[in-house]
């Protein structure tokens, strides 16, 4: 079956880097877009960034362009979010996801 593992929350000041890791297993990861998605207490889940399979092309929410990267390791089955420059408005939790599938989700907390 499909599993989606995230990793790598945590607490963070703002200004902070956090580096999200996802682990996929039960599927072809090479074969599809992967995306990371969050949400924050009260508020829809909204997608923050996707990579097609084979990493050439990546998209991003206009809120984390030019502070965020996502990349892809095939080989290693692992999605990655970078996060730099983290604002509070960034605390929410952060899902890994493929098509309906979805990890648990590891919580980002941006606080002084």
């Amino acid at each position: 079956q499909v599993q989606l593992v995230e990793s790598g929350g945590g607490l963070v000041q703002p200004g902070g880097s956090l580096r999200l890791s996802c682990v996929a297993s039960g599927f072809i990861f090479s074969g599809y877009t992967m995306n990371w998605y969050r949400q924050a207490v009260g508020k829809e889940r909204e997608l923050v960034a996707g990579i097609t399979p084979t990493g050439g092309s990546t998209r991003y929410a206009d809120s984390v362009k030019g502070r965020f990267t996502i990349s892809r390791s095939n080989v290693k089955k692992t999605v990655y979010l970078q996060m730099n420059s983290l604002k509070p408005e960034d605390t929410a939790v952060y899902y890994c996801n493929r098509l309906g599938d979805w990890g648990q989700g590891t919580q980002v907390t941006v606080s002084s």
